[in-house]
């Protein structure tokens, strides 16, 4: 789903409609929902440095997570060492897969995007990658939150190619939720591809509500709730 980051990264905005493509991604959203402000000028903005330097932590341990096929996958918080990490993941995912991320062309991570994608304090901008039993990336989910309404943050999900249709976009927006209500925000905003089926399907398992469509976007706003309380929500069937 979305935000802007290299290994699930939004960028700069669209200048052509969308590629079809079957790809488990979101950009992030323009601007707080129901606002048609362009998007932010970071990486979901320009890094917005003074805030995140005074909340630097270190990373938690990760959680393994079981997949539909039975893989064990590990998720943990990304770390300030993690370039390599994140260039791997986006090396994995096809162009038509980068598309559906970025929502326009890209070839690689520059040496800044990913600096400010390991920049990360785990409060106002928290970031998750999933291993592999092999220690390769295969995923990542961010969240950054808007400094002019601390309630909502813009996020992205990105999963390499191989390992879609396994639930681990599931598991990864589940964990990054878990973290934003946490530290208190209360609703996601998302950019998807009017194409993407796959990342549509999953948003409706979180019963996301649509706020904005155009020719080849759909803007959605997902309301966050604590976990035992999420469980309890009904969502509706997705095969």
């Amino acid at each position: 789903m979305t935000n802007r980051e290299a290994n699930a990264v939004p960028t700069s905005e669209p200048s052509t409609r969308p590629a079809p493509a079957h790809a488990n991604h979101a950009r992030t959203h323009r601007g707080p929902p129901g606002t048609r402000n362009p998007p932010p000028r970071h990486l979901p903005g320009s890094p917005r440095r003074g805030r995140l330097a005074g909340r630097r932590r270190s990373a938690a341990t990760g959680t393994t997570v079981v997949l539909r096929d039975g893989s064990a996958v590990l998720i943990r918080q990304i770390q300030a060492t993690d370039a390599p990490l994140l260039a791997g993941i986006f090396a994995r995912l096809s162009p038509a897969s980068r598309w559906m991320r970025f929502l326009a062309a890209k070839n690689h991570l520059t040496e800044a995007e990913l600096r400010y994608l390991t920049d990360v304090d785990h409060h106002d901008h928290e970031a998750l990658a999933a291993l592999a039993p092999d220690g390769y990336g295969i995923g990542a989910a961010r969240y950054i939150r808007y400094p002019h309404d601390p309630h909502t943050a813009e996020i992205a999900i990105a999963v390499v190619d191989d390992w879609h249709r396994r639930g681990l976009g599931t598991h990864l927006l589940a964990q990054l939720s878990d973290r934003a209500h946490h530290h208190g925000v209360r609703r996601f905003a998302a950019l998807i591809s009017a194409d993407n089926k796959a990342m549509a399907g999953l948003l409706a398992t979180i019963n996301a509500e649509v706020t904005h469509r155009d020719a080849g976007t759909v803007e959605y706003q997902i309301a966050l709730w604590p976990a035992a309380e999420r469980h309890r929500q009904p969502t509706p069937h997705t095969g």
